[in-house]
Order: C-alpha cells, then structure tokens, then sequence
C-alpha cells in the first residue's frame, strides 16, 4: 500500500501513535507499505509552530530527518502536477494544506492517512 500522511497523523504517528485509529497505525506501521509525508506537512508544521498552535518536542528539522527515518517514511517534495490537480480540485475542503495533501494524494495515486472527513467527498481512498 501507498500512503500519504496528513500533517497531524504524521505529528501522532511520531508523538504519540495511540491517538491513530486502529487501521491507520497498522498500516503505518505495516514494513511492506511505501510511507510518504509531503513537504507541505513541513510548511503547514512551521507555520503553525510560529503561531503556538502546535508544540512539537524536537526541532523542526528533526522530525522531517530522524521522524521520517522512524517511521520509514520518504519525503515527497510539492510538484507542479500537484498544484495544477489543486487548481481542478471542487472546493469541498476550505484547508489549502489539506488542498495540496489531497492533490498530492490524487496525482502520486497514494491512499490517504487521515481522521479528516472531507477527504472522502473527493473520492480519494481514505485510510482511517
């Protein structure tokens, strides 16, 4: 399986794991699954760091170099194709990190790994 993290499942999947469901730790967790984060979970992470509206233990740096290593997860730089699939996108989902987690998710065929509802409105495979 192909898997894109949503910025808060990777913040839990590093933090925490027990706060995903069942399904999405197994398949985090799963050796033989391609595990993606995106670069716009760092943007969207920096950002609201800079506001004090997420605290993470370690440095930045840390989690997209030693938290990816951990979870075996690759770091997926933001394409054009990506943000092109976002400007096609219906506008059910208001987020633009989201936008861009789930134009990513269509354009690389990768099953998104979320708690966020809306996803599903887009016809996305959701792995929740």
């Amino acid at each position: 399986m192909r898997l894109l993290l949503d910025t808060h499942t990777l913040v839990w999947a590093l933090a925490d794991p027990s706060r995903l469901s069942v399904r999405a730790r197994a398949a985090v967790m799963n050796p033989s699954a391609d595990v993606y984060v995106s670069m716009v979970s760092a943007w969207e992470l920096a950002i609201l760091q800079g506001l004090g509206r997420v605290h993470l233990r370690t440095s930045l740096e840390s989690v997209f170099s030693e938290g990816l290593a951990a979870i075996r997860a690759r770091l997926l730089p933001i394409q054009l194709r990506h943000v092109v699939t976002l400007g096609a996108l219906p506008h059910y989902h208001r987020d633009p990190f989201d936008r861009l987690l789930l134009a990513t998710a269509v354009g690389e065929r990768l099953a998104l790994v979320s708690r966020d509802g809306a996803f599903a409105q887009y016809g996305v495979s959701v792995v929740w």
